[in-house]
């Protein structure tokens, strides 16, 4: 019943509201009707006047257009006025209410039409306008002349009748459209449609019509040009005024803006600080509920122990796991002492810690404590403890965390025992030797009349046995030659392996250093028994140096390195022994290092020199290159010998540099020779290389880069190779060495014959040139072996199309024999020895290009050979 009830009066509300809707649709017709007979009427009455009042009236209706667009906004409200209605008025005055009614249609269409929704809505407010006007104006005409006659001045009496015209007009029309406007909209009409529009509005409209009335007097005084001056200033003002509003306008929009986000935050921060404080007091609330039932469940379930003690050490309450892990039962923990489980010396650090916390000096303690189970054995945790003040409690308390880290302590002990222990042989390593030995030093320096030595002991055989038998056999013999070592030291020596079959004794606490002689004995002693292995008994031998702490000695290293140098005395003066380090070993090394430290000072000053020893074609005489040999002259012993710096640099890692200032300087200068003199544009030179330029990837990349810098054709350059060193690395070599052919460079096997080459090896390397080993020509005679080698090699080099060059000719009979037994080239003393860069080219001079005499060097003075 109620929703049929609903739905009637829904339904007659819509048809009230479509009726109103239909009422005001035909109202505003009925009004544009009027409106529009208005302005024809005004058109008519327009045209029936002079040609000048007709332009009149056109000039003010386009005046009050145009005007219409620059309207002034009243703060903070939505209404607003225009110049517009000044010379909408002024045309009443001046010339009816005709053609009052045309500027009033103009003004409002031209001020509605911009910011209407509907385009019908200005025609229906400009004709309401129009007929506002025409209704308003005909009452001020008839009005008028009565009240002039009846007052003193017309001046004011015009004012007042414009103001009050205006005031009446602008509520005419506003009320025409209050009325209309809700009737269009279906609703009905309301006072608040009626005020909406009438209050600062109606002011300024007066004010307006007042201007239009004192334009009209001045007009009537002055005359028209006069009048449009000043219209054209009062246009100006509110053009002025119209824009000043609009800045006003976007200025307090940005204002209000800006206002509106800072209230929106604010309010947005306020609503959620209210809500986290409320969160934050809730749970609080919650936490403080709920965190001492926390406690006891942590407490009692923790799987580390834990403990309450007061701060003389009773133990006020246990967990389980503490019981569980010191083998108590539940309770029996409760009232004892905790230092009562305790190792005594632990036992005092941890009461030196809880003192310290409760002084306040430490926040909490750390301690790695040793504690005692039930049954007796040692149970090793860690405990945490701080202060804790119990609920309801008057007094803080102490509480442990105590976890069990037996596993990991024994896990330490043996990573401990394996990193300074020998996996192999169970003996101590390198490192727990350096150390013992390091604590031997200390205590030698502290008391000077402590002596001891260390014995550095190598196996002679070892890799014999190993490489033959297997590492499994070679293992097995450094097992039980190690227990047979040890069971010659003393109680207090220690033996340990540093690796390999190298080991090393320390025989501490002797009493001369004939003790430490007499041990190396006895060692070499119990080693002439043989062995007994699986399959096999072996007899070994060794080699031992021993050094003693009366040399001085500051670190472990340098003990155990002049050990091994004593080692190897041993082993060079024929294994099987020992040898002693002594000031001449000491002296031996010491130069030595001192020549390594100047030959890396020489190189790195570039100190060196290099010697170009010819190489000639045996059958002519003719120059066909130069080896280039590096030379060096120390600036206070001397001409160095190569034979003696030459190691020094491979040992050391020198010979890279060496190598790259010898490629560098003999390039550089063969092309410099090249530029001065035509004659040497066939010569080569040759330069040596180490076996680790060749192992490694950058050889390839460093002659690249010299024969760049210096503008030198590869084909101009050889590198000379020994030929152990190419069977030795053959398979890291054989890269480098096309790379190197590829490049254009030439490729010769050095000291050929004193190796192992073979055929199918030789036939695969990328080189052109073999040099015959000096130790073959210097026994040269006819008929000798050597002679046969010769041939051979010969034979083997053309087979193979490779060149043959003879190496340490020393007389013409060695000349003649080799040039006879088919070798191409040669070099040697007997030809010429190394020449220094500046005796070449008189080298040169002296037979460029015809065969050379049976010895070139006896052309040169003496001063210009190197020896």
């Amino acid at each position: 019943m109620s929703e049929s009830r609903s739905s009637t009066v829904v339904t007659h509300r819509l048809s009230a509201a479509w009726l109103r809707a239909r009422l005001g649709q035909w109202t505003g017709a009925l009004l544009v009707l009027l409106g529009c007979a208005a302005c024809v009427h005004g058109v008519i009455s327009v045209g029936q006047l002079t040609p000048g009042a007709a332009g009149q009236v056109g000039a003010g209706v386009l005046l009050a257009l145009l005007a219409s667009q620059f309207p002034v906004r009243i703060a903070r409200s939505e209404q607003s006025f225009s110049a517009a209605g000044i010379f909408t008025i002024l045309l009443l005055l001046m010339h009816g209410p005709a053609a009052a009614g045309l500027a009033a249609a103009a003004e409002t269409w031209g001020g509605r039409w911009r910011r209407a929704n509907r385009r019908v809505a200005p025609v229906i407010e400009a004709s309401a306008a129009a007929l506002a006007m025409v209704a308003c104006g005909s009452v001020l005409q008839a009005v008028l002349p009565l009240l002039s006659r009846g007052t003193a001045g017309m001046l004011a009496t015009l004012l007042m009748a414009a103001m009050l015209f205006g005031s009446l007009h602008h509520a005419a029309s506003t009320a025409l459209m209050a009325a209309l406007r809700p009737l269009l909209q279906g609703r009905p009409a309301s006072p608040e449609d009626f005020g909406r529009g009438i209050g600062w509005t109606g002011i300024a409209h007066a004010a307006t019509a007042a201007i239009a009335a004192l334009l009209f007097i001045e007009q009537q005084r002055s005359g028209l040009t006069v009048m449009l001056a000043m219209a054209l200033i009062v246009g100006l003002l509110f053009t002025t005024l119209h824009f000043f509003t609009l800045q006003q306008q976007a200025d307090d929009a940005v204002r209000q803006a800006a206002a509106d986000a800072v209230e929106r935050e604010a309010e947005l921060a306020a609503s959620i600080a209210r809500e986290r404080a409320a969160a934050l007091k809730a749970q609080h609330v919650r936490e403080l509920a709920l965190s001492e039932r926390r406690f006891h469940n942590a407490f009692t379930h923790a799987p580390i122990g834990m403990a309450l003690m007061s701060f003389d050490g009773h133990i006020r309450q246990a967990n389980p796991a503490l019981h569980t892990l010191l083998g108590f039962e539940g309770g029996d923990l409760e009232t004892r002492l905790f230092t009562e489980v305790l190792n005594p010396l632990d036992a005092a650090s941890l009461q030196r810690e809880m003192a310290r916390v409760m002084r306040r000096e430490a926040e909490s303690l750390s301690l790695e404590l040793c504690c005692r189970h039930s049954d007796g054995s040692e149970v090793w945790v860690i405990a945490n403890g701080s202060l804790f003040s119990e609920p309801g409690a008057h007094e803080p308390c102490f509480i442990l965390q105590i976890q069990d880290i037996s596993a990991r302590r024994r896990a330490e002990h043996e990573l401990r025992h394996r990193a300074f222990h020998d996996k192999l042989t169970g003996l101590p390593n390198r490192d727990r030797f350096n150390e013992l030995l390091s604590r031997a030093l200390d205590a030698a320096h502290t008391d000077p009349s402590r002596r001891f030595a260390v014995l550095f002991l190598d196996f002679d055989r070892f890799k014999l046995i190993n490489d033959s038998q297997g590492h499994a056999v070679g293992d097995e013999f450094l097992v039980r030659a190690s227990g047979r070592l040890h069971r010659c030291l003393r109680h207090r020596d220690t033996l340990a392996r540093l690796g390999g079959d190298e080991f090393a004794i320390l025989a501490d606490d002797l009493a001369h250093d004939g003790d430490a002689v007499t041990l190396a004995e006895r060692l070499l002693e119990s080693l002439r028994e043989p062995l007994g292995l699986p399959g096999i008994a072996i007899t070994a031998s060794a080699s031992i140096g021993i050094t003693f702490s009366s040399m001085g000695y500051r670190s472990p290293e340098d003990m155990l390195r002049d050990a091994d140098i004593a080692m190897y005395r041993a082993k060079v003066d024929g294994k099987a022994r020992f040898a002693l380090f002594d000031v001449r070993l000491h002296t031996e090394v010491s130069s030595r290092l001192r020549l390594e430290a100047d030959l890396r000072e020489a190189l790195e000053r570039r100190q060196l020199t290099v010697a170009y020893q010819p190489m000639f074609e045996l059958a002519t005489g003719r120059l066909q290159g130069f080896e280039a040999l590096a030379r060096w002259n120390h600036p206070t012993l001397g001409p160095v010998s190569p034979g003696t710096f030459i190691p020094i640099a491979e040992e050391s890692g020198l010979v890279v540099q060496l190598t790259d200032f010898v490629l560098d300087s003999a390039c550089r200068q063969l092309r410099e020779w090249q530029r001065t003199n035509p004659e040497f544009d066939e010569i080569a030179v040759h330069i040596n290389v180490a076996s680790n330029d060749v192992a490694r990837g950058g050889l390839v990349g460093r002659v690249t880069d010299v024969l760049q810098r210096t503008s030198l054709r590869p084909r101009h350059l050889k590198i000379e190779l020994t030929e152990n060193i190419l069977m030795t690395q053959l398979a890291a070599a054989m890269g480098t060495l096309r790379q190197l052919r590829e490049l254009g460079v030439g490729l010769a096997v050095d000291d050929f014959g004193t190796g192992y080459s073979s055929l199918s090896h030789l036939s695969v390397l990328p080189i052109d040139s073999l040099k015959i080993d000096m130790s073959f020509v210097r026994n040269l005679r006819v008929g000798s072996s050597e002679a046969a080698v010769i041939r051979a090699i010969v034979l083997l080099g053309t087979s193979l199309g490779k060149r043959v060059i003879a190496e340490g000719i020393e007389s013409r009979s060695q000349q003649e024999q080799l040039r006879d037994l088919g070798c191409e080239q040669g070099q040697g003393f007997y030809l010429s020895r190394p020449l220094p860069p500046e005796a070449v080219p008189q080298l040169l001079e002296a037979a460029p290009t015809q065969p050379a005499p049976l010895n070139p060097s006896d052309t040169l003075p003496q001063s210009l050979q190197v020896h």
